[in-house]
């Protein structure tokens, strides 16, 4: 792809950056006991307690202990965070490199739907391949929807990042690996890039 359109690079994280597997929570989940877990949770839709978490609405204790509701008496917290946990699988070295390079010739961000949960979580492997602790050594800015009460699609996190940053959106690039997250996107006039399954950002952009 040829970057020299563009002086911003905006990321999504999972699925992007890190390697996720959404099957992979769904199946500790149903193996936990709560055999609707799927439909409840997936990467396209979201039940309320998820959206709310993700907006950062709703405590890391107060959603373990609503879907703990759901499941076998006996069940611990412990295992809940662990099955939340399961999706989230590890950084491709080559992604990371890639971002230290491109901080050198853009302006780069990170826009993630996520939780506290999940955040700690990444950073821990983050740790296992970089000398970096957290993410943010990485971009100019780095955004958690957590963090800002807002989550992708909705035009007002695009718009938000946007304006913080005094950034152009003909000349912005916004990366993800969710339909309705580019569509978002696009509606504030972004330029966008669908990454699609088995897509790595380090080929796709150095080609």
């Amino acid at each position: 792809m040829n970057l020299s359109q563009f002086d911003t690079i905006i990321f999504d994280l999972g699925g992007v950056v890190i390697n996720l597997n959404y099957h992979k929570t769904t199946s500790a989940f149903e193996a936990l006991g709560l055999g609707n877990f799927g439909e409840m949770y997936s990467q396209a839709a979201q039940s309320g307690l998820f959206d709310e978490f993700e907006k950062g609405k709703v405590s890391s204790p107060y959603f373990v202990n609503k879907l703990l509701d759901y499941l076998p008496k006996g069940t611990s917290a412990n295992q809940v965070v662990q099955a939340w946990n399961e999706m989230i699988l590890d950084f491709p070295i080559e992604n990371l490199n890639l971002l230290s390079e491109l901080k050198n010739s853009h302006r780069t961000f990170l826009l993630s739907n996520t939780n506290e949960i999940h955040i700690q979580k990444v950073h821990q492997h983050l740790q296992l391949v970089s000398e970096h602790k957290t993410l943010h050594p990485y971009f100019e800015k780095v955004y958690f929807s957590s963090d800002i009460k807002m989550r992708k699609p909705d035009s007002e996190i695009f718009e938000f990042v946007l304006q913080e940053n005094n950034l152009n959106p003909t000349k912005t690039l916004f990366i993800d690996d969710t339909e309705q997250h580019i569509l978002g996107a696009q509606k504030v006039g972004i330029q966008t890039y669908h990454l699609q399954k088995g897509e790595m950002i380090w080929e796709v952009l150095r080609n």
